[in-house]
């Protein structure tokens, strides 16, 4: 018997589908917090208008037709039973109205990159090709004020206004990874968790780090930049992974 799964008559089902995608490979690479963080995606041209997680579902059971709908601009938006997470609301919000440019984003909790967004000192120096394709493309936010409540969510996105630094590393809380596409921003958030697992695990050595000079840092980091097809086809093969498995993520 041949089964038919059928596609619920939604809009933006792609995105839908790669940010289900993402949930479930970040659950799976022990990159959640339980019921807890967040994930975005754009849907209109101002960027105003995205999808983001229902609240207080786990990652590894998000499907694609559970993603809300929701416009950053609607006071009423955590008014009501289906309401978005309100930290959710604050930190995602705030950016989607103040950065265009940010058409997903990914918000985590990542051991390595916890770990690192709570030192005294957050850089990240180039002392290996994945640290390297961080070089002066990322913020430290060393403001942290609690829950990312309207004021303080608006607070931190404005440290996202320069489109070159698509990385967040949010002192004493974890990360803010965007991008362009779901699979641009997973590849990012993936490869941030472990160059900074790299480097906790050099410093736990204790030994002299080898660290590239600024020049070759930032040769590599553009080379990676432009690299081709590299975030895409990442993600098209979690998917393929999931689909052999019987996955539900695409329903």
């Amino acid at each position: 018997m041949t089964v038919t799964t059928l596609r619920p008559n939604m809009d933006h089902w792609q995105e839908r589908v790669d940010l289900a995608a993402a949930f479930r490979w970040t659950a799976r690479l022990n990159m959640h917090e339980g019921v807890s963080n967040h994930f975005s995606m754009a849907i209109n041209d101002d960027g105003t208008r995205f999808l983001m997680n229902r609240n207080q579902v786990h990652f590894s059971r998000i499907r694609a037709s559970d993603l809300l709908e929701l416009d950053a601009n609607d006071p009423d938006t955590l008014k009501g039973p289906d309401a978005p997470d309100e930290t959710a609301w604050g930190l995602h919000g705030g950016l989607h109205r103040l950065c265009p440019h940010a058409r997903c984003a990914m918000h985590v909790h990542s051991i390595h990159a916890t770990v690192l967004a709570s030192l005294a000192d957050s850089r990240l120096p180039p002392i290996d090709q994945n640290c390297a394709t961080f070089f002066n493309r990322y913020v430290i936010d060393d403001g942290y004020g609690g829950l990312a409540f309207g004021d303080e969510g608006e607070r931190c996105a404005a440290l996202l206004t320069d489109p070159k630094c698509k990385v967040m590393i949010m002192g004493n809380h974890g990360i803010m990874i965007i991008g362009d596409t779901v699979a641009d921003t997973f590849n990012r958030m993936y490869f941030f968790e472990r160059a900074a697992e790299t480097y906790i695990r050099a410093l736990q050595t204790g030994q002299p780090l080898r660290v590239l000079p600024d020049d070759i840092a930032e040769k590599t980091a553009r080379e990676l930049e432009e690299y081709p097809e590299q975030a895409e086809r990442h993600l098209t093969e979690l998917k393929a992974i999931l689909d052999f498995e019987g996955s539900d993520y695409a329903s």
